[in-house]
């Protein structure tokens, strides 16, 4: 029997990821980080039209962000990441929410707050019966 062949592909480290919006929600509170993203929204939005676009998004995400090796594809997928009513292109609400999705540490923030308003709110009506 032969022996499997080994794989020559050379390894890659995983890229680090520094979740830093906590920070940013604990320092500047829930408005002040809300009023941020706006701010950032606005920076990367095309002008025209009010949203982010992927032409707006590549245009950018160079001048402004310094990600200028983003291929087309890269910069489709982060607008169809957000692009919930799928129009292409991101309003400032998907962006937001995008933004809290890509959060590890706020999302599970969020799950444990709405997963205590759901027991508090249905306990509530359970024990009173």
């Amino acid at each position: 029997m032969a022996s499997p062949k080994s794989s020559t592909r050379p390894t890659h480290p995983e890229p680090t990821f520094h979740d830093f919006f906590p920070a940013m929600a604990g320092k500047l509170g829930g408005e002040g980080l809300i009023d941020e993203l706006c701010k950032g929204f606005e920076l990367l939005m095309d002008r025209d039209r009010g949203v982010i676009t992927f032409e707006s998004l590549r245009r950018n995400a160079s001048a402004v962000l310094g990600l200028g090796d983003l291929t087309d594809d890269d910069v489709r997928c982060m607008i169809n990441e957000g692009d919930f009513d799928r129009d292409g292109a991101l309003n400032q609400m998907e962006f937001c929410v995008l933004m809290f999705r890509l959060s590890p540490e706020l999302m599970e923030a969020s799950r444990c707050v709405v997963t205590e308003a759901i027991e508090e709110e249905f306990g509530d009506r359970t024990h009173r019966r």
